[in-house]
């Protein structure tokens, strides 16, 4: 697959990060965590296509069926079953979380990180936007109240590791990645029934709304 259109990908993904950081819309954060993740799986399949290793193909398979499918299906589900506002609420501002955005993606391209970024010197700038990626995937994790909005934020940075991981030529082995995609589909489950106790108890789903809780 050409370079620029893996550079696209990773365009795509970057921006829908950067998207998750600024949407104040609950559905339109579920979307473009399927965007993202269908994205992600075009790079496994672009390593399918290079390295004809049919075990990535299931790796395609069930990216697609849990992240590009059923995660946002359980968002949405999630979303309309209890009104939840998705990022209604962060501790910065939009103009400071823009600031933040800029400064982590400067951070990604700086000689202390060559390190990585240059695992694969032909793949330098693509690396180092796969490591913006994960460091503002990071940032959303931190700066978001929303319990939705900080699982979000973890599939993310998930996804950022997957495709940093793939760029960079690191050896992992299919039935490594299938375990974690399946832990994750668990987890998506874990995190749907979290949720529904959470708004079912505190009518929020604003986890500063549970910092009276002490011991």
């Amino acid at each position: 697959m050409d370079i620029i259109f893996l550079q696209f990908l990773l365009v795509v993904q970057f921006l829908t990060i950067i998207f998750l950081n600024l949407s104040k819309k609950n559905m339109s954060a579920a979307i473009a965590y399927s965007i993202q993740s269908t994205a992600v799986m075009i790079i496994i399949f672009n390593s399918f296509l290079e390295t004809n290793n049919i075990y990535l193909l299931l790796i395609v398979l069930l990216t697609l069926m849990v992240k590009v499918i059923l995660a946002p299906f359980f968002f949405s589900k999630l979303i309309k079953k209890h009104t939840v506002v998705f990022s209604a609420s962060t501790y910065l501002n939009t103009p400071l979380i823009l600031v933040v955005i800029a400064g982590l993606t400067s951070m990604a391209h700086l000689d202390k990180f060559a390190p990585l970024t240059n695992i694969v010197p032909s793949h330098h700038a693509l690396l180092a936007l796969a490591l913006s990626s994960l460091l503002i995937s990071l940032f959303l994790i931190i700066n978001r109240k929303g319990a939705l909005s900080q699982i979000v934020g973890i599939l993310s940075l998930e996804n950022s590791i997957v495709a940093f991981v793939i760029l960079a030529g690191l050896e992992q082995s299919p039935g490594l990645q299938a375990g974690i995609i399946f832990n994750i589909f668990i987890c998506i489950l874990v995190a749907y029934i979290f949720m529904s106790m959470i708004y079912k108890h505190f009518g929020s789903n604003d986890v500063t709304s549970m910092k009276h809780l002490k011991d």
